[in-house]
């Protein structure tokens, strides 16, 4: 069974409409329209789901915020009792991550790479199949499928130009108008 991540990217404005003397979070944009993907990496790499990466996660288990937008609260409910893992991380946290640090461990899945006709090796995929406690940077062949036991950085889990891009453009225009710590993705799982 695969698991999905839902949210809203929440914006606290600097200026407008204030509660009881201070700014409150507004649900600026679901993340449904900005991401349509299911990259366990990404989701281990920042929320610790679906780890196989083994990655230190950015934001793990944060739960919802308490002072999360009504819009995200209702929403997130809404998945009760099959959502799971709720969890946020602001624009000025991800503005400052190190996208090359290495994961922790080593990848549990074994890197698949099949040869193209000009004889190149091209990563095709992953799977649990032979890894069997292997070392960094082992590789070997099985059925012409070059198998490799690698250790990975952020940058390969969320690539800069991938399919997390529309969602850091939206978050750094709208930091850029309210600054970092005004700017937050707030996230979900489903099974």
């Amino acid at each position: 069974m695969g698991a999905d991540i839902h949210g809203f990217v929440e914006c606290r404005a600097t200026y407008g409409t204030l509660d009881e003397g201070k700014a409150r979070w507004h649900a600026a944009m679901d993340l449904d329209l900005l991401y349509g993907g299911r990259s366990y990496d990404a989701f281990g790499c920042l929320f610790g789901v679906r780890n196989h990466a083994g990655f230190r996660p950015l934001a793990g288990d944060r739960g919802i915020p308490a002072d999360v937008s009504s819009r995200t609260r209702q929403a997130c409910q809404e998945w009760d009792p099959d959502g799971h893992s709720p969890s946020w991380i602001s624009w000025a946290e991800l503005a400052t991550v190190d996208w090359d640090e290495p994961a922790e461990a080593v990848d549990e899945r074994v890197h698949e790479y099949t040869r193209t006709p000009d004889r190149d090796w091209v990563r095709t995929g992953k799977s649990f199949r032979g890894h069997q406690g292997r070392p960094e940077g082992a590789e070997w062949i099985e059925d012409g499928i070059l198998l490799r036991v690698v250790r990975m950085v952020r940058r390969d889990a969320v690539p800069e130009d991938g399919e997390w891009a529309p969602v850091w453009k939206a978050m750094s225009a709208l930091a850029d108008v309210h600054g970092g710590e005004n700017v937050r993705l707030v996230v979900w799982f489903d099974n």
